[in-house]
């Protein structure tokens, strides 16, 4: 007989090993999914994996590392605050459109005018159309007790429908012929979030997601702040007696997740993408909550996981242009990863018994 037995103690050591273990278990059976669709399995993770950092090609796509992972990390850091005490945003795809469509408007709305002072504006709005659409579900909960999971999930399609809006509507293009989308930012110079460093992949928002990371590292860490949020998500009963405010934690916690999402959109909008567009959202904001749990919600754990994340984004395309792979497959194989973590955590709390259970 096979059964959980509780712990008595979480295991720390399982904790920090659970990422590894879920790391090899999706290669593994990654390869067999690839294998069943008639691909060499070992060919297909080592695309994956190795052509990015070390292929003949990889001076080209190093850099794109860094313009993959600095959204993954910036939304995920603000997601790991809440995850930490306890407070789910799940909505953050919705917080990034809509700070991408803030950000964007706030730099078409002066084309063609160029000024130092446009980009800094924009960001401005970004960030608080994203902070903005997280209060929805923030301001529901702590007034009437509603389920943040819900309502910041069901806000992504209510952002994805205003994006389809804004791209036929307001911020279309008057000069694109009909298609739906806007401006291309990146032929505004005073809008454009180019590259710091030519051929680098170093724009605003990496720098942004490297500043984030500290901040969050020094917040948890030597902050009273950051101990309110790691008491809450541990001891919820002990947080209350300690003197904290769940209504201001809520808020706090869904607001900077917010924030940061929406930086995310804008930064992205401004540099990568360029425009605003119908499928502008490629699903970062739900991809960055798979980088906030395999980094075990420690900043420099999801600085690491968003690069992981970020290879596999990479190494996917190149696996479906050289070796056929379908992209629904490369997105399976990436939504493995948090099955296996999830999977493998349980073990942080229980163990294996085997063996015939004790009658009391």
């Amino acid at each position: 007989m096979v059964r959980l037995e509780k712990r008595p103690q979480p295991s720390r050591a399982f904790s920090w090993a659970t990422p590894i273990l879920a790391v090899i278990a999706t290669m593994i059976f990654g390869g067999l999914l690839f294998a069943a669709l008639g691909k060499d399995p070992v060919a297909s993770i080592q695309t994956i994996f190795w052509e990015p950092l070390f292929g003949d090609f990889a001076f080209y796509y190093r850099p794109q590392l860094l313009i993959k992972g600095a959204p993954l990390v910036l939304i995920a850091i603000g997601l790991s605050l809440g995850f930490k005490a306890g407070i789910w945003n799940i909505g953050a795809e919705g917080q990034y459109i809509m700070g991408a469509i803030f950000g964007a408007a706030a730099g078409l709305a002066f084309y063609p005018t160029q000024s130092v002072f446009i980009f800094p504006l924009m960001v401005v709005a970004g960030a608080f159309g994203g902070w903005i659409w997280a209060m929805i579900p923030a301001v529901l909960k702590v007034r009437f007790g509603t389920n943040e999971i819900l309502v910041s999930l069901m806000l992504v399609y209510v952002a994805e429908q205003f994006l389809a809006s804004m791209s036929l509507g307001l911020l279309k293009n008057p000069e694109g012929f009909g298609f739906p989308g806007s401006r291309n930012l990146q032929q505004y110079a005073s809008a454009h979030n180019g590259e710091l460093i030519a051929g680098s992949g170093m724009h605003w928002g990496v720098a942004a997601a490297l500043i984030a990371v500290i901040f969050a590292y020094v917040l948890l860490t030597r902050h009273r702040l950051g101990f309110a949020i790691r008491v809450t998500g541990q001891a919820p009963k002990a947080a209350r007696f300690s003197g904290v405010n769940p209504t201001r934690l809520v808020l706090f916690c869904m607001g900077v997740s917010g924030l940061l999402a929406g930086l995310a959109g804008l930064f992205e909008v401004a540099g990568p993408a360029g425009q605003i567009t119908i499928d502008f959202n490629v699903g970062y904001g739900f991809t960055a909550i798979i980088v906030a749990f395999l980094g075990r919600l420690h900043p420099i754990g999801i600085l690491l996981a968003g690069g992981l994340l970020a290879l596999t984004y990479i190494g996917g395309d190149i696996a479906q242009s050289q070796l056929g792979l379908p992209a629904a497959a490369i997105q399976v194989f990436q939504g493995m990863l948090l099955f296996f973590l999830l999977a493998f955590d349980l073990f942080t709390q229980f163990r294996l018994r085997f063996g015939q259970a004790e009658v009391i």
